[in-house]
């Protein structure tokens, strides 16, 4: 029997967007994030903030809309309202895909049912963890449409990432990767690339086997990449690293909107969908990962390859009716600004080189955040 899809009747947007919460002196984490979801919770009751794995992050989610634009003012009155309860609490808000020198043994996990169940499974390499990232649901209004525009989507993978490549810095160490959170996620053995299903039969099949053996009590227990959201009707694009501002969260959200919609039109028109062999997913995975804006990815089947800066531009161009359409051209149109001023992996290399510092790079990211955009 099938899984149940809850089918979105337009293709609505929906983000979430995992920050931590920095101690103003040393820049290490602080595992404050219980005591500022209280506060939130107290000024504004209806705010959607959740948990996440660790006491310090916290997780600030929007409701349903309709463009990218309405979703990124709900994420800017939810920030507003998150940086109020830290200034109460004395902590800077702060978003990245790594923290580059926090310690991961000394942070404490939430209490909460399925991270104790992570915890449990996977032990050493699921406690490392501390790793943050962006979520973009896009409502679809079939199930037959998941997977074909999943293993769509996986072409553009390396674009997703490389503008959001945000995590160099792990335990005082540049690892040499622009996104080390992509590398680090998928040793999760419920993680990193889907398996490539051709169809929801397929997708259903493989959840019950999952089920039954034990691997999972739940679907939202598989961390794909990418992935079905059954319950809401959408597509979980889950590629991104945390960008540390608005600004580049937008562009992000953009691109993915604009991608979900293009792929979703071709099929209603009858045309068949792009996708790439599963290897060559993975190498495009790894290339974004270790050479972010600078990786050479592939962009066919028959293994044509293109510089990631110059196939965004041409899905730029491809995508402005699209985005024009969803009222986010200008959104979409910041990640040339992406491309010409660096991706925050870049900016935060810099600081480091002329500083030594790694408290200097978290500095930077928490005045990003606070300021809503990059400062270059």
């Amino acid at each position: 029997m099938n899984l149940e899809f809850n089918r979105s009747e337009k293709p609505t947007v929906g983000i979430e967007w995992e920050l931590a919460l920095a101690d103003p002196t040393t820049k290490d984490l602080t595992p404050k994030a219980p005591e500022l979801i209280e506060i939130i919770h107290r000024d504004h009751p209806d705010r959607q903030i959740e948990r996440e794995f660790l006491q310090n992050t916290v997780e600030l989610v929007t409701g349903i809309h309709t463009t990218v634009p309405e979703a990124v003012g709900d994420l800017g009155e939810g920030l507003s309202q998150i940086q109020a309860a830290a200034k109460e609490l004395d902590v800077l808000p702060w978003s990245a895909g790594s923290h580059p020198f926090a310690d991961w043994r000394t942070q404490p996990v939430s209490r909460k049912a399925p991270y104790e169940e992570i915890l449990e499974r996977t032990q050493f390499w699921g406690r490392q963890m501390l790793i943050w990232g962006l979520h973009v649901h896009v409502g679809i209004s079939h199930e037959d449409k998941v997977w074909p525009i999943i293993n769509a989507l996986m072409t553009n993978y390396p674009h997703l990432l490389s503008i959001s490549c945000s995590s160099p810095g792990w335990n005082g160490w540049d690892t040499g990767y622009a996104s080390h959170r992509t590398m680090l996620y998928q040793q999760l053995p419920t993680a990193g690339i889907p398996y490539g299903f051709n169809n929801w039969s397929q997708w259903s099949d493989y959840v019950a086997q999952q089920s039954k053996s034990g691997v999972i009590s739940h679907t939202g227990a598989m961390h794909f990449d990418i992935r079905p959201a059954r319950k809401w009707g959408t597509i979980e694009i889950r590629v991104s690293d945390a960008p540390s501002n608005l600004k580049e969260l937008a562009a992000i959200a953009a691109l993915t909107h604009c991608l979900v919609v293009y792929y979703d039109r071709k099929l209603e028109d009858g045309q068949s969908l792009p996708s790439l062999q599963p290897w060559h997913n993975l190498e495009n995975k790894w290339r974004a990962c270790r050479y972010g804006m600078d990786a050479e990815i592939i962009t066919s089947r028959d293994t044509d390859e293109a510089f990631v800066k110059d196939d965004l531009r041409r899905w730029m161009e491809l995508l402005a009716p699209v985005a024009r359409q969803l009222h986010c051209d200008n959104q979409l149109a910041y990640i040339d600004k992406i491309i010409d001023g660096g991706a925050a992996y870049q900016r935060q290399r810099a600081v480091y080189k002329e500083t030594g510092t790694w408290a200097d790079v978290v500095d930077l990211t928490c005045r990003e955040t606070a300021a809503g955009q990059p400062l270059f």
